[in-house]
């Protein structure tokens, strides 16, 4: 993990335990992933809405919307993806520690990449769980909501991931999403995982 020189951290008087216990809040980082069009902001945003209606603090990290300013100056070389993955990975812990609910939706193709947050959350104490939304390419490309598997196959567009570009499956997920799986069967899954306080209030299946 690289730093910024001649910089130190400032510890603050506010400890997390003392934030988290004040705030009636555990924060954690659910880390979804996936190929392109897998539906990683369908079951992220569903899980986010489950999680706020039920007064538990989360936010949705969306790859997509964060491209749109903090990672807005990103390409797509494998330097580059990786840098992004780095900078959502660290907004995703400062969230968790400051005892929200952070859900991030990246495609995130390379395993040592996802390893490299996954540690640094557990370096700092705060719960992590990965979850491979495992859509084969098939299905993506038939979504395709963006257009981006069809402008792939038919040569104008280069680096998609699942097509010209590699993705890496996670070998241990700690939730493997299948297509025959419903949302809200996903979300209730998800949501047993979690340590998060009062997170057993959100476990009712949605309607």
């Amino acid at each position: 993990m690289h730093c910024s020189p001649n910089v130190t951290r400032y510890g603050g008087a506010l400890s997390r335990a003392r934030r988290w216990r004040a705030l009636g809040a555990s924060g954690t980082t659910v880390w979804l992933t996936g190929l392109p069009s897998s539906g990683k902001s369908t079951i992220g945003a569903a899980i986010e809405e489950r999680l706020v209606d039920r007064g538990l603090p989360a936010y949705l990290l969306d790859g997509d919307e964060l491209r749109h300013g903090i990672c807005g100056d990103l390409a797509f070389s494998r330097t580059d993806r990786e840098e992004n993955v780095r900078r959502v990975g660290e907004l995703a812990r400062l969230f968790a520690d400051s005892g929200v609910i952070a859900i991030a939706a990246v495609v995130s193709p390379y395993e040592h990449s996802r390893r490299e947050v996954r540690e640094r959350h557990e370096r700092d104490g705060l719960p992590f769980f990965e979850v491979f939304v495992d859509t084969p390419v098939a299905v993506c490309a038939q979504r395709d909501p963006k257009g981006l598997y069809a402008r792939a196959l038919a040569g104008e567009l280069t680096g998609l991931t699942g097509i010209d570009d590699p993705y890496e499956p996670p070998r241990f997920p700690d939730f493997h999403v299948t297509p025959e799986l419903t949302v809200a069967g996903v979300v209730n899954a998800v949501l047993e995982l979690l340590p998060a306080q009062g997170v057993e209030q959100a476990l009712t299946t949605a309607a």
